[in-house]
């Protein structure tokens, strides 16, 4: 297939719910984009468990002005917000080139070039200024353990189903690991819980989900197995190692899901030169115009915490950060909100 050479005055990449965000702001105040992404809209979300809630409320997730509505007031479910967010590419006509990753990004005089590979095959997009807005969930957080890639060891929760009448190890111990562990004991596995800590924190855990989870594994019907790590994988097995005197174990299982949570990739921020700081790789920002180290290249999203092992970005506490982007493209005063320091130590 011969390549495509589109020119825009800014490339939008990454069409997760605040690049949509950034799209309609874009749009409104009449700026000639192109808006890119590496798979379909809302991608991440895609990947969640079907009929998976939202934990914030829906009016902290609502993007673009768009009220976010459901049939039974409760949280937004992966399917309605889904439907809400192809409904608000279809209200304001965006036109987002899914499934086009960009491969390289090169520096010119006046500008990029954006070298990527679409479905149909490769194009070349020529533009002046860059708004990264990738998210911070790009691929799941691996323990680097033997075993860790058989097929019985899963990286993403995606049906409880999967796991029904069968043993499955849950790995992890906050949020995710929770609902995962009670979904699957719903759905009728025999689950167990490893946890590098000496309990679950309530702290860290949604109000609604901790009560549940206390009860189940108090009463016996889950295996918590605290202050453990796994080691190796082995079929039919575990190790599992106690953090604190060394000693090892082995328990059986079928499956193992592991609920630790998942890196950003911030490979394309690299590609354009943005300075990324410390081990997190947080880019060097002005967070009063969202623009980094590199003139004209702008991050947005959860992509501005880098590789956050424990989430303080989140959409409800980025839609900020599409005011500030358009102000500094329109040459408007920045909307003023409460700093973030985003390299200070994750606790």
């Amino acid at each position: 297939m011969s390549q495509t050479d589109t020119y825009a005055q800014i490339a939008l990449i990454g069409a997760g719910p605040v690049g949509i965000e950034i799209a309609v702001a874009l749009r409104q105040a009449g700026l000639d984009y192109v808006h890119l992404d590496a798979g379909q809209i809302g991608q991440t979300i895609v990947g969640f468990a079907p009929g998976t809630r939202f934990f914030s409320s829906n009016e902290r997730i609502a993007i673009a002005g768009v009220p976010l509505q459901t049939p039974d007031q409760t949280k937004c479910t992966r399917e309605q917000y889904l439907n809400y967010l192809r409904t608000i590419v279809q209200q304001f006509d965006l036109q987002i080139r899914t499934y086009e990753r960009v491969n390289a990004i090169v520096r010119e005089p006046g500008g990029f070039i954006l070298n990527t590979e679409a479905i149909h095959g490769p194009n070349r997009c020529r533009v002046r200024k860059l708004i990264l807005a990738t998210g911070g969930t790009a691929g799941p957080r691996k323990l680097g353990i033997t075993g860790e890639n058989q097929n019985c060891v899963h990286h993403r929760f995606t049906d409880p189903h999967l796991y029904f009448r069968r043993k499955l190890l849950v790995v992890g111990g906050k949020n995710s690991a929770v609902e995962a562990a009670l979904r699957c004991h719903h759905a009728g596995a025999q689950v167990s819980i490893s946890y590098r800590r000496p309990a679950l924190d309530s702290a860290h855990i949604k109000y609604w989900l901790y009560p549940e989870i206390s009860g189940l594994i108090s009463s016996g019907q889950i295996a918590a197995h605290w202050g453990t790590v796994p080691v190796a994988i082995d079929g039919s097995t575990v190790t599992l190692r106690d953090v604190q005197t060394g000693v090892q174990r082995t328990i059986e299982t079928d499956f193992v899901l592991l609920q630790i949570g998942f890196h950003a990739d911030m490979s394309l921020a690299r590609m354009a030169g943005v300075e990324l700081v410390g081990e997190r790789e947080v880019p060097k920002i002005n967070e009063a115009t969202m623009e980094t180290n590199v003139p004209d290249v702008f991050v947005a999203g959860t992509a501005v915490g880098g590789m956050q092992e424990q989430y303080r970005l989140f959409i409800e506490n980025c839609h900020i950060h599409t005011g500030r982007i358009i102000a500094a493209l329109t040459g408007k005063a920045p909307p003023s909100s409460e700093p973030v320091d985003y390299l200070r130590p994750e606790s």
